[in-house]
């Protein structure tokens, strides 16, 4: 049995408030758990107390145990000290995909294209202006 640290959703419509609890991760968000850790309430302010109340002994016997906490419960557990977290970064992810790339090297040449019938329209009137001089 795999087991999760995860947030099960409770609260009213457009205001959410989540309990942390160690579940199967067969069962359903909010649905069967094994033991209730502590609540999140993502209205209140980051620095208020109240926010987090979690029982961060309870969450590191759970992990030694073998339980994995989701990536929104291990944000926490790192604010609160009791896990590290290492920094996710994907630059792959930022690129543009093929069709925004090729867009942008169409834009690209009719610039460049622009620029440099401009620049051609620029010297030829001065090379005229030097044959008359």
């Amino acid at each position: 049995m795999s087991l999760k640290i995860r947030l099960s959703r409770g609260g009213a419509k457009k205001r959410p408030f989540y309990r942390v609890v160690v579940a199967d991760s067969r069962m359903p968000r909010d649905g069967r758990f094994i033991e209730r850790l502590g609540t999140f309430d993502p209205l209140k302010a980051r620095d208020a107390a109240d926010r987090l109340v979690l029982d961060a002994e309870k969450a590191k016997a759970w992990m030694a145990k073998g339980a994995q906490p989701t990536d929104r419960v291990a944000r926490l557990l790192d604010g609160l000290g009791v896990m590290k977290r290492e920094a996710r970064n994907n630059p792959q992810k930022a690129q543009p995909k093929k069709k925004a790339q090729e867009r942008a090297a169409a834009a690209a040449a009719a610039g460049e294209a622009a620029a440099a019938a401009a620049g051609s329209e620029a010297g030829g009137s001065e090379t005229t202006a030097e044959a008359t001089a």
